[in-house]
């Protein structure tokens, strides 16, 4: 959320500094002026939501971007066997949901609108790639833990 906040108080930014033209009947200057404020404010709850699992104690996923990009197919794997419960049935519906929904020609708001067209797609491709980035840290740290390193093999 932190890094979805920056992006769009960035693209705000950029729409101030270097677009002349109106954005869907919107002049930059307005469209700037609200997408900057908007994702200081999206930046601002991702740090407080952090903050907040971080004092619970909820266990922070590891690895990093590509190392979780590397085992999303290890953990489609390993839940399909039934071996990693952690990781919810109705998650890998929402996935699937998300996907059909992202090449599907039906939209929530239709991509003929300009700027507001495509961002339901976005958050919907956003949402997606976060929360598979989270889940596959998680199953990173779930393997971590259940592996005898020693041996190389599955500890019981």
């Amino acid at each position: 959320m932190v890094v979805f906040g920056s992006f769009i108080s960035l693209s705000g930014l950029l729409v101030l500094l270097l677009r002349d033209a109106p954005l869907g009947g919107l002049s930059p200057a307005v469209v700037g002026w609200v997408m900057i404020p908007l994702g200081l404010v999206f930046a601002g709850l991702g740090v407080l939501r952090n903050r907040r699992k971080r004092a619970q104690g909820v266990p922070s996923a590891v690895g990093n971007p590509i190392q979780r990009a590397k085992a999303l197919p290890r953990l489609w794997k390993t839940w399909r066997s039934g071996r990693y419960p952690e990781l919810q049935r109705s998650q890998v519906l929402m996935w699937a949901v998300a996907l059909v929904y992202l090449v599907s020609p039906i939209d929530v708001l239709p991509e003929f609108l300009p700027v507001i067209g495509v961002t339901d797609d976005a958050g919907v491709l956003v949402w997606l790639l976060s929360s598979l980035s989270v889940a596959s840290g998680s199953y990173l740290r779930w393997e971590k833990d259940h592996r005898d390193t020693g041996r190389g093999i599955e500890a019981p």
